[in-house]
């Protein structure tokens, strides 16, 4: 395996969105902020209620996927579709827009901790008109792999492989292939504890830590990561391999099949081409935005 390196860091960036929800986001955060498939990636986390309590009411989305990842507290979805979805502690939920969804996600508590993730997920032309779809994946659902130094993986999408044992993902075992080839792990480290796992030649990839600091090894050189801040990988190389440094770490890692198409977006609607915004926000507005 060779160990890919650090290419660039993108530091989350403290921001609110929906009815003044505080997060940290790093994809996304500006312009040139995005890694192909990947278009943002968001960390909520706090204990103070007025921090998530209005949540994110009823908004559209068109063209992407988006995956949240719960990982303390209590939210609902609920979309024009009639789903109605818990999403709990540990929890996952992986909504494909396609073509239109009008959807919210309120928080169902009144204090406590709030913590997790959303990232966002393109899709190429050929499915950005496709029907919406919604799955959501209890923590029981989430395969874990333990790991030698005493760590541990959770396997959301994708395939784990450390140590010759393979372990497919959450989404992988609710759905058909995704066109992006996804691999989405959850990586906790105790202190000074190394981990590698391989890539796919040709994919994207980045390591994003919420927890402690990781050195990354690659590519003869070496680049800690602090918290909160998304490391993307070299494209030349065939895997990653770091180590946690003295508190140990916890850490999301990313890849997948750049779809290299034209990205353009306005706010929830992410399209090929500056006309198909338009026709979407068109939609909107005329109340046809999920018709067939």
């Amino acid at each position: 395996m060779t160990a890919r390196s650090i290419r660039q860091i993108i530091p989350a960036q403290p921001t609110s969105d929906g009815a003044g929800v505080r997060l940290y986001r790093s994809l996304g955060s500006q312009g040139g902020a995005r890694l192909d498939p990947f278009l943002m990636l968001d960390e909520f986390g706090t204990e103070n209620p007025d921090d998530y309590i209005a949540g994110f009411p009823s908004h559209p989305h068109r063209g992407f996927e988006t995956v949240t990842y719960m990982l303390d507290g209590h939210m609902q979805h609920r979309d024009h579709l009639g789903n109605v979805g818990d999403l709990g502690p540990g929890g996952v939920q992986w909504m494909t827009a396609g073509r239109g969804v009008i959807h919210s996600e309120m928080p169902m508590q009144e204090e406590g901790r709030m913590r997790g993730f959303q990232l966002w997920v393109n899709l190429p032309a050929a499915e950005k008109m496709k029907p919406a779809h919604y799955r959501d994946i209890p923590a029981a659902e989430i395969p874990q792999l333990a790991l030698p130094g005493g760590g541990r993986v959770k396997v959301i999408a994708g395939t784990a492989r450390v140590d010759g044992e393979a372990v497919e993902g959450a989404i992988n075992r609710a759905s058909a292939p995704l066109s992006t080839d996804p691999l989405y792990l959850d990586v906790q480290l105790g202190a000074g504890e190394g981990f590698a796992h391989p890539l796919q030649p040709g994919y994207n990839a980045l390591v994003y830590v919420f927890e402690g600091t990781v050195t990354v090894q690659g590519g003869g050189r070496e680049t800690t990561l602090d918290t909160r801040s998304a490391g993307v990988l070299d494209a030349a190389g065939d895997g990653l391999q770091l180590q946690a440094g003295p508190q140990g770490a916890r850490f999301l890692l990313l890849a997948g099949k750049p779809i290299g198409e034209p990205v353009v977006q306005y706010g929830p609607f992410v399209m090929n081409t500056r006309e198909e915004i338009m026709q979407a926000m068109q939609d909107y507005q005329d109340g046809v935005f999920v018709a067939a």
